[in-house]
This record gives structure tokens, C-alpha cells and sequence, in this order.
């Protein structure tokens, strides 16, 4: 029986792109590019071995990313793309696979159709790989800025994708044997060991993301294949009482009192999971977290929160946004905003830009406006596919 592996490269910085991690740990619709990447392989019916090459810092992103997924040990990479692919394939020896696919960790949209494609024609060639036929006009150009100076023929011209498939064996023989300049895909190194690579049918919308224009692409392409919204709502409030700070969103504000709760009075926090649990129908959070049980005295209301999005994940659901409003006299919310919005991002593993955290008062009446407490209000946003 035919065995086949997937070499997935996620070792880049991504440095074009200009976020502030590896490109293929960012975020899309609350899941990283590279769990997207791996769920598609991970799904796929004929493949049987699957590794990861990552980048030497990056084991807490990959850890984070991958959560419960079922994988083996990842494959610490080199100093380039070629260096990573070779240490990866080394580390199959073991395996001995009959075919593997390498894939870029930042192409999340391969179609399983395309891997049924490479994988057919593996039957035939040592090598094969996806590509989009060039139709626009090529021109090549120097200087700063760049001036036309040619018109490329276009016949004949394909643009590469991954998965790159080929012969075990063959590949890492190419590789062991390839001593040149580094080249930037796979089959240029089968093809320096003289494999005739075979070129089947790719798709436009597997692209890989390199630039912010990419990444907004993709955010658009994921927002549309997931259709149904679901939204809750959460409120909450607690009396103040003796203290000297509060705590609200996670982060902690100096103040003249303290509020009074069984927890750590969180009442932001608390709000917020009340919104994730009624958009998925879960209950609110005295059903999770009764009161009346000791465990729970002075616990940090993070745990609630982490608790309601889990349910949300296990449920097939992912958090689009997050909206709480804060409603008090004092203190003062806004000094405190942008820490409070990272706090919960960093809670829900969500981008900070979907999490919105505002403040306002009711004029210095009722409960609030006489500076008895503090009361919040919450909405939450919930996608399923």
C-alpha cells in the first residue's frame, strides 16, 4: 500500500507581511493560517504521516496554534526555505514514506482537489506540481523606480504552487546531492537532478499570503465560507465594598474600593461570558460557576472566560468579535482601554481589533451614577461553518 507524507514548511519570519510574529501563526477568524493548513491535510484520506518544519524561536506560536491536534514532534528548520525542506525530509527517514507533498505553511486554501491531482500524477512521474498558466502580459525592468525595459514571451509560462509532490526517495537524493545557490521551490531542485516534473491543474485562490494585501484576501475569503451568526448577550453588576482596586477585563485599576463578589468581581469579564455562552446556547455563568461552591472564591475570572470560549471551539464555533461596555462613575476606563482589549484578545485568542471595550456613565443617576457599583454590558459574535 501506497504510503504518503506532508512536509509542511512553517519555519519563515514573514517579514514582508510586517506583523509582529511569523506569518503562519497570525490569525484567521480566530484560527491560526497554520491550523487552517494542517486541518486540510490532517482531513485528507490518503495522507498518513504528516511534519511540521517550524522556525527555532517559534515553538510557544506552534504550540498555541496546533492546540489538540494530533501531531508529531515538530521539525526545528534552517536558515532558509531550501535548509528547511532538506532537514525535513531527512527527518522522515525513519517513516520511509513512498510520496511526500511539500506545502507552504501560509497557503491555506489549497483545495483537497489539487492533493488528488499531484497524487495521480505521482503515479506516472517522480515529481508533479500544481501551477496557473501566466496570461498577463510579462515585462521585465531596472532601476529605482523600475522602468519597463522588456516584453517577456508569456507562452509557455506557469506560475508553481504547492503541494509539491514527488518520490520519496528521489527528492531527498536530489536534495543530499544539490550543492548549488538556493532556489526557491522544490522542483527546481528535482529538477537539477534531471526528474521530469509534471505540471497539473492549480487554483487561483490557493495563494500564498506574503504581503498585507494577502492577508486581507484571505480575512475576506474566510469571512464569506462561513455562514452562520450567532449573538449573545450578557450584563452584569457588583457593589463596591472595602478594597483598594477593582479588576475589569483582566487588568487591575487602583482604586478607593474594591467590588464585592465571589470571584474577583470581574464584572466586564463576566458579561463578556455570559454574551459567548448565550450565542451558543450554553447556559450563563452561575450554571457553570455556582456561587455557592467554595472553588470558586476569589478565582480569577480569566478561568470563566477561557471556559466559555473552549465551549465555543468545541461546538464548531469561532469568536468573531467581542463588545463590552463598561458602565460607572469611577474610575476612569479609558486610561485603561487599549490593556483591557489585550487582555481579553490574549484570553480568547482572538486579534485585538476584534475585541471593543467603551465606557460610559448614566448622568449620576440610578445605582451606577451614585457610585454604589459597577454594572457592564455585553455583546459576543459567534460563526459557525
Amino acid at each position: 500500500m501506497t504510503r504518503c507524507a506532508a512536509l509542511i514548511l512553517a519555519g519563515g519570519a514573514g517579514s514582508r507581511l510586517g506583523a509582529d510574529i511569523p506569518k503562519q501563526y497570525l490569525l484567521l477568524q480566530g484560527v491560526p493560517i497554520l491550523r487552517h493548513t494542517l486541518n486540510i491535510f490532517l482531513d485528507h484520506p490518503d495522507i498518513e504521516i504528516i511534519k511540521v518544519v517550524i522556525g527555532a524561536d517559534d515553538r510557544p506560536f506552534y504550540e498555541k496554534a496546533i492546540g489538540d491536534l494530533a501531531l508529531n514532534q515538530p521539525v526545528i528548520g534552517g536558515a532558509s526555505r531550501q535548509d528547511s525542506a532538506r532537514i525535513g525530509l531527512e527527518a522522515m527517514v525513519k517513516d520511509d514514506p513512498d510520496y511526500v507533498l511539500i506545502h507552504d505553511a501560509a497557503r491555506p486554501f489549497v483545495d483537497p482537489t489539487i492533493i488528488d491531482r499531484v497524487l495521480a500524477a505521482l503515479k506516472s512521474s517522480p515529481a508533479a506540481i500544481p501551477g496557473i498558466a501566466v496570461f498577463d502580459t510579462l515585462k521585465s525592468s531596472t532601476g529605482v523606480p523600475p522602468v519597463v525595459n522588456d516584453t517577456l514571451a508569456r507562452a509557455n509560462l506557469w506560475r508553481a504552487q504547492t503541494p509539491q509532490g514527488f518520490l520519496y526517495s528521489n527528492i531527498l537524493n536530489a536534495y543530499r546531492s544539490y550543492k548549488g545557490p538556493n532556489l526557491t521551490d522544490d522542483s527546481a531542485i528535482a529538477e537539477f537532478a534531471g526528474l521530469p516534473v509534471t505540471l497539473v491543474a492549480g487554483r487561483e485562490d490557493n495563494f500564498k499570503i506574503t504581503t498585507a494585501d494577502d492577508m486581507r484576501r484571505a480575512e475576506y475569503m474566510t469571512q464569506n465560507t462561513i455562514g452562520d451568526f450567532r449573538v449573545g448577550n450578557g450584563f452584569d453588576v457588583h457593589a463596591f465594598g472595602d478594597g483598594n482596586h477593582v479588576v475589569l477585563c483582566g487588568v487591575r485599576i487602583d482604586h478607593t474600593q474594591g467590588l464585592i463578589g465571589h470571584s474577583d468581581a470581574d464584572v466586564a469579564m463576566h458579561a463578556i461570558t455570559d454574551a459567548l455562552l448565550g450565542a451558543i446556547s450554553g447556559g450563563d455563568i452561575g450554571t457553570h460557576f455556582p456561587p455557592s461552591e467554595k472553588r470558586w472564591k476569589d478565582a480569577t475570572s480569566s478561568v470563566f472566560l477561557k471556559h466559555a470560549a473552549d465551549m465555543v471551539s468545541k461546538r464548531g464555533g469561532i469568536i468573531s468579535n467581542v463588545d463590552v461596555t463598561i458602565i460607572c462613575e469611577r474610575p476612569k476606563v479609558a486610561p485603561h482601554r487599549n490593556a483591557m482589549q489585550k487582555s481579553l484578545a490574549q484570553i480568547l485568542t482572538i486579534n485585538s481589533d476584534r475585541v471593543s471595550v467603551k465606557a460610559t456613565t448614566t448622568e449620576k443617576m440610578g445605582s451606577t451614577g451614585r457610585g454604589e457599583c459597577i454594572a457592564a454590558q455585553a455583546s459576543a459574535a459567534v460563526r459557525f461553518g
